[in-house]
Order: structure tokens, then C-alpha cells, then sequence
């Protein structure tokens, strides 16, 4: 049990979280609740896990371990909702595969006037490091009740896309609420209105000339430019672990980027991605032949049309995966 002093009142329901501000638990993170949990989401061929109340590196890597012993392939995000998260930020985002900006209780763990700052260094964080970033709760929380949102709402969810979030996410606006599909459809009109004007979201990212992957890494930032340059409509790439639309997404790029990938598992984890669509693909052309192909396909579906200027990503010779060493702007016939 809690023995506490009420210092004011309200309404206790059942089965709801505590919260210990200025508190450092010794509770582990990952509990036996979620190692069965943990089974339970490999049977359902889940893409992305998010653990909570992470505190720090070791968190993550210790899911990321137990996934391992499992033999799954599941990405993790990490929920940032804790003081001690934001002091470990850089560990974090580095030993995950992605965070979530849990908005709900990191307000209550920190002064609430802290929130907005703390949520654009997360995502300046995750851009950074080319990790996918979402932004969550209390996004349209006046629409559980009401069949419009305030204009605050509007402009909440509006400024998570222009500080550069991947995704905003509902909770109990979809859960609870009178009007889930409304929400839904609000919430989608917000975000088309603002990324019809890509360029105020649009980021510049250097490549580290340290990095094993430098070249690789250059490359998709200088995709992203000359897309820009050349007005192509869309960047097309390949991947094998889903690394090069990883480093595409985190420049934001103004126009898709369309994946092709024949890693199976890999085709919804990586629609999470900014402006991502991913494709299954496992022809073994060279690739010239490869690039035909695949914008065939995206042609097929309308995505491209003929005239259409295109930014290919690829490896030559084809059959050397594991590294992203050309770069090819493509007129669609």
C-alpha cells in the first residue's frame, strides 16, 4: 500500500499509474508483466514495442537483449517520461531503435512549463541520431467529449510536425472517446495542411566524418538536396536492414521516399519513418535492370508518372549489400 497526505482532492479510480517525482525508483524497468507480454507480441508478429519509464541506456539494451534470446527481429522505442530519461538522453535515442515523447507523464514526473522545451531536444535528438520520433498524448484530449478540438490542439499538434516529429499519436481520443474517426480525420487534415509547406520542417544534416557509414550517410543527405534541386518527385531506395531510409527520413526530405526491401519484417516497421513507403522487392537484376524496376513498379501504382524526375539510391555492383554507394537522378519513361 501508499500512505500519503491529501493535499488536494479528487477523484481516485482503479488500476491507475503513481507517479514519484524527484524520486529515483530501484524497480526494474522491464518487469516479468512484460517478458510475458514481450512472448505474446512475437506470436502477433508485432513491428515496434515501447517500453516504459525507461531511465537510462542499460533499460534498452537489457529489451533489446531479452528480443534477442527471443530470436525477434522487433524494434524498440523507447517512452521518454522520466528526469532521469532526459539526463540520459544521448544513451537513450543511441541504444534504441526509436523514442516516443510520452507527453502524460512526463508532465506530471517534471514542472509541466518544461514540457514544450524538453519534446523539441528530444526530437532535435532523434533527428540527429536518425532515430524516428513520436509525439504522444493529450494531442486532441477536448475531442473525447467534443466533436471539434480547441485551437490550441490545432496548434499543438501543428508545432510537433514542424519541430520535426515522425508521428503524432491518439490515445484516449480513439480509445474512450465519443468521436474516434472524427479525431482521426481532424488530426490528418492538420498535418496535410502543414506538410504541404515541407521547406519549414525540412532539415540539413551533416554527415560524421567518423562514422563507419560516412559515405553511405552522405550520400542520402546529398539525395535529399538534389531532390530538392532538381524538383524530382520522389527519392527511391533499397535496403536490407532499413538503415538508408533510417538516414533519409531524418533530413525530412520535401517529397516521398519510397523503400525497397526484401526483408519481409522490415515493410511496416519502416512506414513509422517521415515520408517513408516501403515495398517488397527481392529481384536480383544489376542494377540499372534494378532501378527499372523498381520505378516500374512505382509507376504501376501510380505513385510516379511518366516525365517524372527521380533520385535513386543504390549499391553497384548490386550483389555487394551492406552499403549505399550510388546515387542516379532517373527520368521515368
Amino acid at each position: 500500500g501508499i500512505l500519503c497526505d491529501i493535499i488536494e482532492g479528487g477523484v481516485l479510480t482503479s488500476r491507475k499509474g503513481v507517479n514519484f517525482p524527484d524520486s529515483n525508483l530501484s524497480v526494474p524497468t522491464l518487469t516479468e508483466k512484460d517478458e510475458v507480454d514481450l512472448v505474446f507480441a512475437m506470436e502477433q508478429e508485432v513491428n515496434w514495442v515501447a517500453l516504459s519509464f525507461v531511465r537510462n541506456a542499460k533499460d534498452m539494451i537489457g529489451l533489446k537483449e531479452r528480443l534477442g534470446e527471443l530470436n525477434s527481429f522487433i524494434k524498440v522505442i523507447a517512452k521518454v517520461e522520466k528526469p532521469e530519461a532526459l539526463q540520459n538522453l544521448e544513451g537513450i535515442v543511441e541504444a534504441s531503435d526509436g523514442i516516443m515523447v510520452a507527453r502524460g507523464d512526463l508532465g506530471v514526473e517534471i514542472p509541466q512549463e518544461q514540457v514544450p522545451l524538453s519534446q523539441k531536444n528530444i526530437i532535435q535528438t532523434c533527428i540527429r541520431h536518425a532515430k524516428p520520433v513520436i509525439v504522444a498524448t493529450h494531442m486532441m484530449e477536448s475531442m473525447i467529449e467534443s466533436p471539434v478540438p480547441t485551437r490550441a490542439e490545432i496548434n499543438d499538434v501543428a508545432n510537433a510536425i514542424l519541430d520535426g516529429a515522425d508521428a503524432v499519436m491518439l490515445s484516449g481520443e480513439t480509445s474512450v472517446g465519443k468521436y474516434p474517426l472524427k479525431t482521426v480525420q481532424t488530426m490528418r487534415s492538420i498535418l496535410d495542411s502543414i506538410e504541404a509547406r515541407g521547406h519549414i520542417f525540412n532539415k540539413t544534416r551533416q554527415a560524421y566524418a567518423g562514422s563507419e557509414s560516412y559515405e553511405s550517410d552522405a550520400l542520402c543527405n546529398a539525395a535529399c538536396h538534389l531532390a530538392q534541386q532538381v524538383e524530382a518527385k520522389a527519392i527511391i531506395g533499397m535496403t536490407k536492414s532499413g538503415y538508408t531510409a533510417f538516414m533519409i527520413a531524418s533530413t525530412r526530405p520535401l517529397v516521398p521516399v519510397y523503400i525497397f526491401t526484401d526483408n519481409r519484417p522490415l515493410l511496416n516497421t519502416l512506414n513509422l519513418l517521415f515520408g517513408v513507403h516501403a515495398f517488397f522487392y527481392d529481384g536480383n537484376s544489376g542494377t540499372d535492370e534494378t532501378i527499372e524496376e523498381v520505378i516500374h513498379i512505382l509507376k504501376l501504382h501510380n505513385f510516379v508518372t511518366s516525365d517524372d524526375l527521380v533520385v535513386n539510391l543504390a549499391s553497384m555492383p548490386f550483389y555487394i549489400k551492406g552499403r549505399t554507394n550510388t546515387i542516379k537522378i532517373t527520368k521515368v519513361q
